[in-house]
């Protein structure tokens, strides 16, 4: 085991790129300390979707506008912060992507895929912050 957790905390532009640049740096860190592979493709999933939601949706691509990274990785537990500069939403508020009506549009997936892949999924009263939490999990 690794002493003492990595710590991560990084500003950068609305780029799809530089956001997938910084989460593969986290998940060197998981394989390093490691974590599984299972572990492992449920944080890339969920900041791959957090990353991109917060460029494409809150910032809507503005260049002007940043996205906030936070990682925290310990041995037992990874934590994120992904926040934006946009005006938020209300996932209480996003159609459920597994109704019969809302099989076929491309919202909501995910909002449903992070909260499925990780332990704790959550967003601020404005909807511009999201926090998740993976636990390392033994078998993985």
């Amino acid at each position: 085991m690794t002493t003492g957790p990595f710590h991560l905390e990084v500003t950068l532009p609305s780029d799809i790129q530089r956001g997938l640049q910084v989460q593969e740096q986290i998940l060197v860190e998981l394989h390093r300390r490691g974590y599984g592979e299972h572990d492992c493709f449920c944080v890339r999933l969920a900041l791959e979707e957090g990353i991109i939601n917060a460029i494409k949706h809150g910032n809507k691509f503005d260049a002007a506008k940043s996205v906030k990274i936070v990682a925290t990785v310990s041995d037992t537990e990874a934590n994120f912060l992904i926040e934006d500069e946009g005006t938020g939403f209300r996932p209480e508020e996003v159609p459920d992507p597994t109704a019969d009506e809302n099989l076929e549009k491309p919202s909501g997936r995910g909002l449903m895929l992070m909260r499925s892949f990780m332990s704790a999924v959550d967003y601020n009263q404005r909807g511009n912050r999201l926090t998740m939490s993976k636990a390392r999990t033994r078998d993985s």
